[in-house]
């Protein structure tokens, strides 16, 4: 197993470690906009990326849903489902493309069991992915709100609530 395998086994640290990078980003804010986005974006790719890369196989989609998806890429899944596994999901959690893998999805619901503040975001169901971000930092995206745009680019985009045991549960704001 490898470094990367066994650090998203961990998803309790991943999820520390991102409450902190938020904390760090949200405060860096007013200093990145200042810089501007788009330079900011360009320095902040290649670590973002190798990062990202090592760690949970990221595809620098742009709208890093990571703490809503128990820290595993849900764009690693072949069909880069957003909101939960395909109807070809096999008795042993296998991918129905990856006939030797685990679906990322059955992977995501368990790691999710295992994060403190964010286990239940697995449940909020994520907007379509804007193509137009991809290659771009999800950490600048994040903070010029373009990963809250909708494909178009008309439509503010959120994260929908989940109904479940009659509590109305919704996405953490940090």
């Amino acid at each position: 197993m490898n470094f990367g395998n066994w650090l998203r086994n961990q998803p309790h640290c991943l999820e520390r470690l991102y409450r902190g990078a938020i904390w760090l980003f949200m405060r860096l804010d007013p200093t990145v906009r200042w810089l501007g986005y788009a330079r900011a974006d360009r320095w902040l790719h290649a670590p973002e990326k190798l990062a990202k890369e090592l760690v949970f196989d990221c595809r620098m989609c742009g709208q890093c849903i990571l703490h809503s998806t128990g820290m595993t890429c849900p764009m690693t899944c072949p069909k880069e489902l957003r909101n939960g596994p395909c109807g070809g999901v096999g008795p042993g959690g296998n991918c129905e493309v990856k006939k030797i893998g685990q679906c990322v999805w059955v992977a995501a619901y368990e790691r999710s069991r295992n994060m403190i503040w964010f286990g239940d975001d697995i449940r909020a169901i994520q907007p379509p992915v804007n193509r137009r971000l991809q290659g771009s930092s999800a950490w600048i995206t994040m903070l010029n709100h373009e990963d809250k745009r909708s494909p178009n680019g008309w439509l503010p985009m959120t994260s929908i609530p989940v109904r479940s045991g009659g509590l109305d549960e919704r996405v953490t704001q940090i």
